[in-house]
């Protein structure tokens, strides 16, 4: 796989960032859901958004295009 630039892994790691930021919302709002049903739909959001974040950290950690 061919190198990135910085600018591209500086825009790749904004876009982790946004998906960690996105996750802890969605945990947020599901905390303040009275409804159980809307409740388990936005954890469940909640915890693909967080596993994306996993999954990419772990993909550029092994590939050590990530410092």
């Amino acid at each position: 796989m061919k190198q990135l630039t910085m600018k591209e892994l500086s825009l790749i790691e904004d876009e982790i960032r946004a998906e960690e930021i996105l996750g802890k919302t969605l945990n947020w709002c599901a905390s303040l859901c009275d409804d159980q049903a809307l409740r388990g739909t936005l954890e469940q959001i909640a915890e693909q958004h967080q596993l994306k974040v996993a999954d990419l950290s772990q993909y550029f950690n092994q590939s050590k295009m990530i410092q």
